[in-house]
């Protein structure tokens, strides 16, 4: 069972949801393109992607993404602190340790099969307590051996990430601070370093103290925190809140008389959530008279009438928030859905031109593809519409969807234009993961 437990330990977290957000998203790329850049890396390349998870939490599972938790971009007190925590990440990254980890990996595996092998020609020599005790023994070694591997590259991880704070001209203060919020959980916990051999990371007062000097030596550590940035992230935190909170408790914590933006913001998600959509009205109308341009107080208000029910009032707010955010895609999607909703054919061309703008953008936006889908199927252009929905399903992994959805594309898109080469790549594809996962995608 320990054996099992060390390869679980091993594996890439469990698909969570994820969490899509325009403002967010956009805040994200922001705040961590310095970083990026001074990992050696490329901005274009690298996602931070949102998992909705109340747990403090980041973690890469290979390629150059980030995953970070919900939970941790509402428990850190200021953006600065997810910088640190998005820095640390990066080392990984920029480390090669998802792929390196396999060393650990197959090391402790290797103790372990070892162990099991004596351990049985103990028992069949009679020596049933001797062969548990190898076996014990031996598991306990091969445990030990990666939680060892883990802990040096989790280390090798919190430099790395201090030198990328350092060189990006950014202060260290938030990547101690949010240590330190970590110590007094293992404090709480009873964690301290006699149990370090227990853990697949440093305990943090030991990383505290051995960043504090380089930190601090910086000549970022006492600039000040990007205000724009520390602005953005209390307003996400808020539509966090509004957003994951059961609303009886967004409501407590952002109670009537706070007048605040964020109050505001986190209150008209709440009550949106909770079914009082006058309420809902009433704070995303406040948001709107504090700053009637922002494309994300118009994307929330258009957001709501669409979710109640009125796709034509949608419209112009969202609109506006479309235009206003440089054509965001997942506000186009918004957008497009909204029109569709209409159910007025006059405004379907436009659906058509704002969701292919936002697939293009962002073609890995599985609702994104249903709408174009859907308004292509309504306006009676079947082949694509069979092209969209061959994108969504191969998207999720649906392989013979897609196969037979490409198929029908191709029978009706003209021969070798881009659409239909896009269609012939996904058929291809699909058809060869089906014969390669035969058990997968057996008929039932």
């Amino acid at each position: 069972m320990i054996a099992v437990a060390i390869l679980v330990l091993a594996q890439p977290a469990r698909a969570q949801s994820v969490l899509r957000d325009a403002e967010t998203e956009a805040l994200l790329a922001d705040m961590t393109a310095p970083l990026i850049t001074a990992a050696g890396l490329s901005p274009r390349d690298v996602k931070v992607v949102l998992i909705n998870d109340d747990s403090i939490n980041a973690f890469v599972a290979g390629g150059q993404v980030v995953y970070i938790h919900s939970g941790t971009l509402q428990a850190a007190k200021t953006a600065n602190e997810v910088q640190g925590v998005i820095a640390h990440e990066l080392g990984h990254i920029a480390g090669g340790h998802v792929v390196l980890g396999d060393r650990g990996t197959k090391a402790a595996t290797g103790i372990s099969i070892l162990s099991l092998v004596l351990g049985l020609a103990a028992m069949a020599a009679g020596g049933g307590e001797a062969g548990m005790g190898v076996l014990a023994a031996g598991q306990q070694a091969a445990m030990s051996n990666y939680l060892s591997f883990s802990r040096a590259q989790e280390a090798s991880t919190d430099a790395a990430g201090a030198r990328y704070l350092n060189a990006a001209g950014i202060s260290g203060k938030g990547y101690l601070n949010f240590f330190k919020q970590l110590q007094q959980m293992e404090y709480r916990y009873g964690i301290s370093r006699k149990m370090e051999f227990m853990l697949d990371h440093p305990v943090s007062s030991e990383r505290v103290a051995n960043l504090t000097e380089t930190m601090e030596a910086s000549p970022a550590w006492n600039k000040p925190l990007n205000q724009d940035w520390e602005e953005r992230f209390k307003r996400v935190k808020a539509k966090l809140d509004g957003y994951l909170m059961p609303p009886p408790q967004a409501l407590q914590k952002y109670p009537d008389s706070d007048q605040s933006i964020y109050a505001h913001y986190a209150r008209a998600y709440a009550y949106h959530r909770a079914g009082y959509p006058d309420k809902a009205n009433a704070e995303t109308n406040a948001l709107i008279a504090a700053k009637p341009s922002d494309p994300y107080f118009l994307e929330i208000e258009g957001q709501i009438l669409l979710e109640a029910g009125k796709p034509k009032d949608a419209l112009p707010p969202l609109r506006k928030a479309f235009q206003g955010s440089g054509s965001n895609p997942l506000i186009g999607t918004t957008l497009g859905h909204a029109l569709i909703a209409t159910e007025d054919q006059a405004n379907f061309p436009e659906a058509t031109k704002v969701l292919r703008t936002a697939v293009a953008r962002d073609d890995q936006n599985p609702f994104a593809w249903l709408q174009l889908g859907t308004v292509y199927e309504r306006t009676g252009d079947t082949a694509r519409a069979a092209l969209a929905s061959a994108e969504r399903a191969s998207m999720v992994g649906d392989s013979p969807t897609a196969a037979l959805s490409a198929r029908a594309a191709l029978a009706g898109i003209p021969p070798n234009t881009p659409d239909w080469i896009r269609a012939q790549d996904i058929a291809i594809t699909a058809q060869n993961d089906i014969q390669d996962n035969p058990k997968k995608f057996k008929r039932k």
